[in-house]
């Protein structure tokens, strides 16, 4: 498949693949090097706010360093999402180690991520921040290629890869044509 097509930069609704490497605090915290590029669709949330704005414009082959502060990134650390819950009403058949990461329904219905941050005999905290909140991000990245995205990924706002099957949507919208 030619990814580059007709489309020559960057654009609102076009499919993106980049190659990135991700720095925080001088360490590489995640990188696509030794795999496929990542795949997107500009402008529909795909990817961090603060890098998608950086990366209009940009044209195929064309690399790039992108600073992206906290609040444009991950957000900012909020001690609020510490949540305090009772051992006796922690399911049992989740391990109780340090960094295990659980879903959490909130009071609205709204299920969010969060890990086990710490516990005791008695109370079990569980962060719900992203593990990177508050962290200014470096990336380096490399526009490998763009193009159209075909109707039904456009429809569900993200790429479902080469086989029908890569779709990973977990939207009640998404009527992927396979079971997720």
């Amino acid at each position: 498949m030619n990814q580059t097509s007709e489309f020559s930069k960057v654009e609102k609704d076009l499919v993106v693949s980049m190659d990135y490497t991700l720095t925080v605090d001088g360490e590489i915290v995640d990188s696509s090097e030794g795999d496929d590029p990542i795949e997107f669709i500009v402008g529909q949330g795909n990817i961090i706010p603060g890098l998608e704005k950086e990366l209009y414009g940009m044209k195929v082959g064309e690399k790039k360093s992108v600073f992206v502060p906290s609040d444009e990134g991950y957000g900012i650390y909020d001690p609020e999402a510490l949540m305090s819950i009772s051992r006796t009403e922690f399911p049992e058949d989740i391990p109780m180690e340090l960094g295990t990461e659980i879903t959490v329904q909130g009071e609205d219905g709204e299920v969010t991520m969060a890990v086990i941050e710490s516990f005791d005999e008695e109370t079990v905290t569980l962060n719900g921040n992203h593990p990177l909140a508050g962290k200014d991000l470096n990336f380096e990245v490399e526009i490998k290629g763009i193009r159209q995205p075909t109707a039904e990924e456009l429809e569900h706002g993200h790429v479902h890869g080469e086989d029908e099957h890569d779709c990973d949507c977990e939207s009640e919208d998404c009527d992927c044509s396979h079971s997720h």
